[in-house]
């Protein structure tokens, strides 16, 4: 048993850190979030990005952008112009009579999120319609690996209008392929833009690469083909360079015929679609009004028409943080704006450092509650594990809404959660086992108080007492001797067991502390002298008569007396502490007021009264209007005392009095009939 109890506490990391010093243990348990924040990072990595990535849009939801998108139109090929018009795909004919009809109504650029890949009847008709447009920009898709999955070994049509300026060899470059689907070489003359989105684990689309290397030429995303086309660029030639600066994006893509225009990429060349506008911002068409004429005049006049299809049935259906079910040439059109507006969301370089920065400002916290006071530590702690998570969200939501900054959340606050719940438990397990192994005993003879000092000092051959003003009640339990002959010890036992829970119980409820139990007798302390001790001492008292004539027994065996309880109370300086050598130490209370308090109590039996108070705690009684019981000599001591008595309470219904001539026979009797 020892070999599996000392097994434990090596691989168990709460009973090492117990182990430690109580910094050495913190940390302990600090390194340990960590470690365990990344192992599960990387463990569920898909599951938990998935999390982060939809939590952390709701950004976005939260501060959406409601002002309606004029410059951009969805033309859509939606269920009423399926009915229209016929099922899917329309002939080059039909495709042509749109892009006329776009033409007429003096749309600036169209863009086809349509690939052609195969020659049909009225491909003419439909290139000469494209080419007497002011602008057009055909879709190509270069096939992506998915989730893991190898890409399809497609090659359909041809893939055209690279990029200049980019290196496909080099490291730094985005997505590549060797598969493809792209219009017929009919429309080689078109420009042309990729429309391959990265597909995420839920099916949803975040980003999209700026550009895809095929066979050594790096193509444009369709919307960065859109802003070269709209600007009747000489040549596609662009600058891909590292951003510079913690706030700076991983890569910037620069258009030498846009001056001034920054577009940020991420370490893989990837663009962040914005979900910062309202779905209903875009304004859609039906194909079918365009092409029949029935739009209204300069509805689309100097815009960008987008065609794609948005009928349920052509399966054109991708999942948003607005919609499980969103037309993805919607994404089309919230890509483009975006660049338009030069509003592109991106994660800037120092984003880890930022995150772990976070992370260790939540360490400090963490540290700072779990090394205060208890109260705090257990209270702290547990807040903290739920709001540090709601803070780096929050930080990660201001950010994104306000700087287009996609920070990221999910280490800072996985490990806030994990550190302070392992610290709570740590500081939770530690004042177990102290208070097991230490208070458990110390504090069943000792006041708690005394108990941590001791525990929590080293033995010392010294006096170790200070001076200080108390107020001191003496409570003895009369007539128990007797008791206790004519019972058996068991049975006394018990009946004084049950006294000293109750007092104890009364006079911590008064905020005051047993400061010994003596035989049948105890002592208890309220510290100062002040009023409200004097009270809190005086209702401690008052209480405990009401238990014993309620609670104890008042049935004696025959020949003997009721069970008393006589109380002295008085107030003064007394010196507290510990005295005696070092392998065994007592601790003490002493001085002038004890010595009082214990005679006062003595006189308790011979007055009649069964609470006596000294001259010093009567006046701090004075609104209590106590009685003078006289001047007494008190045993061993040299200066007579006046004492008193709390004022009868008519309102309280007044015990049964015993009979003192009675008693003093009984007395007699049990003593063998001595006169008095």
């Amino acid at each position: 048993m020892s070999h599996l109890t000392r097994l434990n506490q090596l691989i168990n990391p709460v009973a090492l850190a117990l182990r430690l010093l109580p910094a050495r243990g913190r940390l302990l348990m600090l390194a340990l979030a960590a470690v365990i924040s990344v192992a599960l990072i990387s463990i569920f990595a898909a599951s938990l990005e998935t999390l982060e990535e939809r939590l952390g849009a709701q950004g976005w939801l939260l501060s959406a952008d409601d002002t309606p998108e004029e410059r951009i139109t969805i033309v859509a090929i939606d269920e009423a112009s399926l009915a229209e018009i016929g099922a899917w795909p329309w002939s080059r004919s039909d495709m042509a009579r749109l892009v006329s009809g776009l033409n007429d109504a003096g749309v600036q650029l169209q863009l086809h999120d349509i690939t052609y890949p195969e020659a049909r009847d009225g491909d003419d008709e439909l290139i000469a319609a494209l080419s007497a447009s002011r602008g057009a920009v055909l879709a190509q898709v270069p096939v992506l690996a998915t989730n893991g999955q190898q890409e399809q070994n497609v090659r359909t049509g041809v893939m055209t209008f690279p990029l200049a300026g980019l290196d496909c060899s080099s490291s730094a470059t985005a997505n590549s392929t060797n598969s493809f689907i792209a219009p017929h070489a009919g429309f080689s003359a078109i420009p042309k833009g990729h429309i391959a989105p990265i597909v995420a684990s839920d099916g949803g689309i975040r980003k999209v690469p700026a550009f895809v290397c095929v066979d050594g030429q790096a193509y444009p995303a369709m919307a960065i083909s859109a802003l070269l086309q709209a600007i009747n660029a000489p040549n596609w030639s662009v600058t891909l360079s590292e951003g510079t600066g913690l706030f700076a994006p991983e890569q910037v893509l620069r258009l030498d015929a846009y001056p001034g225009l920054a577009i940020p990429l991420d370490e893989d060349g990837n663009l962040r679609v914005s979900y910062r506008d309202l779905p209903q911002n875009f304004r859609a068409v039906s194909a079918a009004d365009v092409i029949n004429g029935r739009i209204d005049p300069g509805m689309l006049e100097g815009g960008v028409a987008i065609i794609g299809a948005t009928a349920f049935g052509i399966g054109d259906i991708v999942p948003t943080p607005y919609s499980g079910a969103t037309p993805g040439v919607e994404l089309k059109a919230r890509l483009l704006g975006s660049l338009l507006d030069t509003t592109m969301p991106y994660t800037p370089r120092g984003a880890d450092w930022m995150l772990g920065l976070l992370a260790l400002m939540f360490a400090g916290i963490t540290l700072l509650l779990a090394s205060a006071r208890e109260r705090i530590a257990a209270y702290g702690l547990p807040i903290a594990a739920v709001l540090m998570p709601v803070i780096t969200l929050g930080i990660h939501w201001q950010l994104l809404a306000v700087y287009e900054i996609w920070l990221g959340w999910l280490f800072p606050a996985m490990f806030g959660l994990l550190a302070a719940s392992l610290l709570l438990l740590l500081e939770q397990s530690r004042v177990r086992d102290e208070r097991s192994r230490v208070f458990g005993n110390l504090n069943s003879y000792l006041p708690s108080d005394i108990a941590r000092e001791i525990a929590f000092s080293l033995p010392s051959s010294a006096i170790n007492a200070r001076r200080c003003d108390v107020t001191l009640l003496s409570a003895d339990l009369r007539n128990f001797s007797a008791f206790g002959e004519a019972r058996p010890p068991e049975e006394s036992a018990a009946l004084l067991h049950f006294f000293f829970v109750k007092a104890a119980g009364i006079v911590e409820q008064h905020g005051g502390r047993i400061q010994e139990f003596k035989g049948d007798s105890l002592l208890a302390v309220w510290d100062g002298q002040s009023a409200s001790a004097a009270h809190s001492a005086l209702a401690a008292g008052q209480q405990m008569q009401a238990v014993v004539d309620r609670d104890m027994p008042q049935n004696p065996p025959a020949g003997l007396e009721p069970l008393a309880l006589g109380i002295g109370i008085e107030q003064g300086p007394a010196l507290v502490g510990s005295i005696g050598p070092a392998n065994r130490r007592t601790h003490t209370l002493l001085g002038d007021t004890v010595t009082i308090t214990l005679r006062i109590q003595e006189l308790t039996a011979e007055l009649a009264q069964p609470i006596l108070l000294g001259e010093c705690v009567a006046r701090q009684l004075s609104d209590l209007k106590p009685e003078s019981q006289g001047s007494y000599l008190l045993n061993g001591l040299r200066i007579p005392h006046t004492l008193f008595a709390p004022a009868h309470d008519a309102s309280q219904a007044e015990p049964p009095r015993r009979n003192p001539r009675a008693d003093q026979l009984n007395l007699k009797i049990l003593s063998g009939g001595k006169s008095a």
